[in-house]
């Protein structure tokens, strides 16, 4: 069986402070091949190398990756300060229209981290620039210190709607997920449902509202150890079945669909 092409949204990167590269961690191609069944194409994100209409034509669907840079405040009609951190406009110019694309179509995507916040902007929402300066709020950032174990370690509770998508997929209400960001959901963009939140109330699971595909994107990071991870696993493994199915010409697989 010809596996499903997934691409993989990658991010400016630099060898030795030096050399320019376009790079995809490795967990996220792991996690496509391994636990989603699909064959991972890292994407250069950068319009003068892609366009979108070619990316919906060679892949079958896109992983919305992290990534250390932000989407920049321009994107949902604020000023840039300098707690809006560093920026990828490249990225911006690759990515949101492409969401906004496969929304339309159905074609499937997972958002992850800086994939979940560029969906939310994508549709029209806004940005907290800094979680942790807010009232109440808990800081999401990754620890500055320890493993790779360490700082992927589950930190917090996640709470689903009763009935929603993501409850029916992981089959619980609550589960334990690691967290390392520092923006958030601000406003919802439009027909952006958010299903899952913190227990300060930070968003962290959403969907688009009556999208004829696959739109189910975290704030957390289900890329590690996706094989293992008891919540990582039926998220890799649904968006990998969604993009068997477009791959195969079927019609969209819905998150009314998610089991």
């Amino acid at each position: 069986m010809t596996r499903p092409i997934i691409g993989i949204i990658g991010n400016h990167h630099l060898i030795n402070d030096q050399y320019p590269t376009h790079a995809g961690g490795t967990m996220n191609s792991q996690a496509v091949a391994e636990v989603a069944g699909g064959l991972p194409m890292v994407i250069p994100a950068d319009p003068r190398l892609v366009a979108v209409r070619d990316l919906l034509e060679v892949c079958d669907g896109f992983l919305f990756t992290g990534g250390r840079p932000n989407v920049h405040p321009e994107e949902y009609g604020e000023a840039e300060t300098e707690a809006h951190g560093a920026f990828d406009r490249a990225r911006d110019a690759v990515a949101l229209p492409l969401i906004r694309a496969c929304v339309e179509r159905g074609q499937p995507f997972l958002g992850v981290c800086r994939g979940f916040q560029e969906v939310n902007v994508a549709m029209g929402g806004s940005l907290h620039p800094e979680i942790r300066d807010l009232p109440g709020r808990m800081n999401h950032r990754m620890p500055p210190d320890g493993t790779i174990e360490e700082k992927f370690a589950l930190r917090h509770v996640v709470s689903f709607t009763e009935g929603g998508p993501f409850h029916r997929l992981f089959g619980a209400r609550e589960v334990m997920t690691n967290t390392l960001h520092g923006q958030g959901i601000k406003r919802p963009g439009s027909r952006v449902v958010i299903d899952g939140h913190a227990p300060d109330g930070t968003p962290e699971a959403i969907y688009i509202a009556d999208a004829p595909g696959f739109t189910l994107s975290v704030q957390w990071h289900p890329e590690y150890r996706a094989a293992q991870d008891p919540v990582s696993r039926p998220l890799f493994e649904a968006f990998g079945a969604a993009a068997r199915a477009w791959s195969e010409g079927q019609r969209p697989v819905s998150v009314d669909c998610v089991a």
